[in-house]
């Protein structure tokens, strides 16, 4: 009984989390705070209260409308706070976790930051079509310190996350001081510094896992579109479907996906 009702709360601080999410989505891109400035309607810019940002109840008791206005909340909030929180319940249930396995634990407070910050990339991304550099360099503190927590703690050989931590230290003085002048867009170099820090956190077998679901997530997508195309016949027959592709979404649902399955596979329910 006491498991249920603990997982029961993980899903509902995903869906919190989830709410959080969609504020900062919105509001990074444009520099805005993400933390003191309260909650408000981008219709009519009323302030919501409490009881409007209650997730999934409150969308349902509301009718997906504003309180103060009567205009209709896009479902992506409410399907964010519900995708947030299965993902938050799926990753503590994959750990298959018992009192004693402390590691596990501690597995689980990382991990649950560490996925925050991946849903807030995946959304930028969708929505703007850029990586976003406060975010990328939330998702390195946590996982630096998670790194030491290892090393410390655990006694994890240290050389393997100080190699890959020089790499994302030196591609981001590289992207600074020459990619900026030579190149209109450093998308891909943001993407790879990104890969970086998810072979750290996820090691190399998830990074590999994670690029395969990417590949094949684009070429469904591409299949889709052509199919669509063909279907509705474009009157831009050379439309380039690539262009301003969200791979950075593709790559964080992925490693999302892969990090839960690692753990279904190494945290004992084979057994």
């Amino acid at each position: 009984m006491e498991i249920i009702i603990f997982y029961f709360l993980i899903f509902c601080m995903g869906t919190v989390f989830g709410s959080f999410f969609t504020l900062a989505v919105y509001r990074i891109p444009l520099h805005k705070d993400i933390t003191h400035e309260r909650s408000f309607c981008p219709n009519c810019n009323h302030k919501l209260s409490f009881w409007d940002m209650i997730p999934i109840l409150s969308y349902i008791f509301l009718k997906g409308k504003c309180r103060y206005c009567g205009q209709k909340i896009r479902i992506r909030y409410l399907l964010l706070e519900v995708c947030s929180g299965l993902v938050f319940l799926l990753f503590a249930v994959s750990l298959n976790l018992q009192l004693s396995h402390i590691d596990k634990w501690f597995y689980l407070v990382f991990g649950l930051l560490y996925i925050a910050g991946l849903f807030i990339i995946a959304g930028i991304d969708k929505e703007k079509h850029m990586v976003s550099k406060p975010v990328v360099l939330y998702e390195i503190i946590i996982v630096s310190v998670h790194m030491l927590y290892l090393c410390i703690f655990e006694q994890i050989n240290i050389y393997r996350y100080v190699i890959y931590l020089a790499f994302i230290v030196l591609w981001n003085i590289l992207e600074i001081f020459y990619y900026k002048r030579y190149l209109k867009s450093n998308y891909v170099l943001e993407n790879l510094s990104l890969l970086f820090i998810m072979a750290i956190f996820t090691y190399e077998i998830g990074i590999i896992l994670t690029i395969i679901l990417t590949l094949l997530a684009i070429a469904f997508t591409i299949l889709l579109e052509k199919l669509k195309q063909s279907m509705i016949k474009y009157k831009k027959e050379n439309k380039n479907i690539l262009q301003n592709f969200p791979i950075a979404f593709y790559l964080c649902v992925g490693n999302i996906l892969v990090m839960i399955m690692m753990n279904f596979c190494t945290c004992g329910w084979y057994q």
